[in-house]
């Protein structure tokens, strides 16, 4: 009855249930878990450099890099936030107020419009001002709300937050200086050859590094020259719009453009011309050849995807898993290309 099969198998479901148990424990702090162990990765390098400097300290040497990482990453990030709530909350009460009127913004814009793209658009059914309006009154409305109840619920849960926070800072800090004992471990116990394991996992931290390096890297650029542009033409929320554009651009090709695009379109349409042709020079050849430029040497170089697959594992991993997809979708994507590429080279020996 005791045979060691079973007791083999008995075992296996063991683990396996205790396993599951622990990530059903840990999936209420899945975000603090998720980017601190981002972070461990992308600051792995200094670490060990630390350590080496401050000899062969590794306590001293992942309290130092962790006291960099808020330095560098968080406290920016926080105050970048905290402006965004701030401007969302400002467009909100302009929206209520009825201070922000897209009635007359459809007005100019139809009234640019030749009669003959009017009819067109009437037939289309694109013609209603009264239905956009309250479409775009909506959109906007919804967004800002958005907005504002992300700030209130930030204010309400603070004490959630700050646990979320320190934990995350916490688990930062033993991923630094234990996380080569964690990794020895995880790699003695995937079941593949030692081969397979190391591609397999250098292609994971390889592809983590390069999509948040480089998506975070192009989407400061581009939301800050978004940002800077709009401010300079005089657009009201130039703050907000940059960090829009900022966010877009984690989608390869379109991102930012989605912004300034429609806005260059109709700074023509009302006459403002010189807003509208600087906003589309400015656009395509300065925006757009970050996107074109950094990207490839960023995320493309060191990943190894093709931009298609980035645009489209990215847009997946966001839509699944919210903001945290954009490093998930491409490293799922990273690896599964990976993952047939030694399953082919695998079998081919065989074959011949």
């Amino acid at each position: 009855m005791n045979s060691p099969e079973l007791q083999k198998k008995i075992f296996l479901l063991l683990l396996a249930a205790v396993s599951a148990a622990f990530v059903w424990i840990l999936l209420p702090f899945y975000g603090a878990v998720f980017w601190g162990s981002v972070l461990a990765i992308l600051f792995t390098p200094l670490y060990r450099r630390l350590v080496t400097l401050l000899r062969n300290r590794r306590t001293l040497a992942a309290l130092t890099t962790l006291l960099l990482c808020l330095i560098m990453v968080i406290l920016p990030t926080v105050l970048i936030v905290a402006s965004l709530l701030r401007e969302g909350l400002l467009i909100y009460q302009r929206i209520q107020s009825g201070e922000l009127n897209f009635d007359a913004y459809l007005q100019q814009v139809t009234g640019a419009l030749p009669s003959w793209t009017v009819e067109l658009l009437d037939g289309a059914g694109l013609a209603d001002l009264p239905g956009i309006k309250d479409a775009l009154s909506s959109g906007a409305l919804q967004g800002s709300q958005i907005i504002a109840t992300q700030a209130l619920n930030m204010g309400q849960n603070t004490f959630e937050f700050l646990i979320s926070f320190g934990i995350m800072l916490y688990l930062l800090f033993f991923l630094l200086r234990d996380g080569a004992i964690l990794s020895e471990k995880i790699r003695r116990a995937i079941p593949l050859s030692a081969e397979h394991k190391r591609h397999l996992l250098n292609k994971f931290t390889t592809v983590v590094r390069a999509t948040v390096k480089g998506n975070i890297a192009v989407a400061a650029v581009q939301g800050t020259l978004g940002g800077a542009i709009f401010s300079f033409l005089g657009i009201q929320g130039a703050l907000l719009w940059g960090f829009v554009m900022a966010f877009l651009s984690l989608l390869p090709a379109v991102g930012a453009g989605l912004i300034w695009a429609p806005v260059a379109i109709y700074f023509l349409l009302t006459g403002a011309l010189w807003q509208g042709i600087t906003l589309i020079v400015f656009g395509v050849l300065v925006i757009g050849m970050v996107d074109n430029v950094l990207r490839p040497i960023l995320v493309g170089k060191d990943t190894q995807l093709p931009d298609y697959v980035v645009l489209i594992s990215t847009l997946g991993g966001m839509v699944i898993f919210g903001l945290n997809g954009f490093v998930i979708g491409p490293v799922i994507a990273a690896l599964f290309i990976s993952g047939w590429d030694l399953f082919v080279s695998t079998r081919e020996p065989s074959e011949d």
